[in-house]
């Protein structure tokens, strides 16, 4: 937990989090950061192919697969019974870097940058939700008490990114301090 910082990406789904993200992190990448990205799934969702043997490991009751190469490594963890894993636990396993970009977890208490499309219909999260610091929006919310930034001005959301994100022991420690107070949170 040393110099890493953490800030999530929040918004409804159809949002462009995920588009924005891909942009983003070339940016932040060029400002010489080191980026992870940590991304909430809604539903089942499964990273291994049929016929893989990582996949026939799983099927046949492993409940964790750790598949390497030189290129790359990936951990599959089978919660089954168990509770979902916690924003603070996932943070805890990410590797030292300078920034890790949270997709997801709308409703957990890290530090965030709503994204808002105003085709979505939906209504904005950050008047409700104080751990929301700024917007990326394709619409002026000129009531905001945050800053807004235009959607499409990646470098002004990258400043925004860079100056926002709070250190990784901070966020985990209210993270932790939240679920006990509120139960867990997506």
């Amino acid at each position: 937990m040393t110099r890493t910082r953490v800030i999530g990406l929040a918004g409804w789904s159809g949002a462009g989090k995920t588009t924005l993200l891909t942009k983003l992190i070339p940016v932040l990448r060029r400002r010489g950061l080191t980026v992870a990205t940590v991304k909430h799934a809604h539903h089942a969702f499964d990273i291994d192919q049929p016929g893989k043997d990582s996949y026939q490991h799983r099927e046949a009751g492993a409940s964790e697969v750790i598949v390497s190469s030189s290129r790359r490594w990936v951990q599959i963890h089978e919660v089954g019974d168990e509770p979902e894993a916690s924003l603070a636990d996932l943070l805890l396993r990410v590797a030292p870097r300078d920034l890790v970009v949270v997709e997801g977890f709308k409703r957990e208490a890290h530090p965030k940058l709503e994204v808002f499309r105003d085709a979505n219909e939906r209504e904005p999260l950050h008047p409700d939700d104080p751990h929301i610091l700024a917007v990326a929006s394709d619409r002026p919310f000129p009531q905001a008490r945050i800053p807004v930034l235009p959607l499409d001005d990646v470098d002004a959301i990258a400043d925004a990114v860079m100056g926002l994100a709070e250190p990784l022991a901070s966020v985990v420690a209210r993270l932790k301090d939240h679920r006990s107070d509120h139960g867990p949170a997506h």
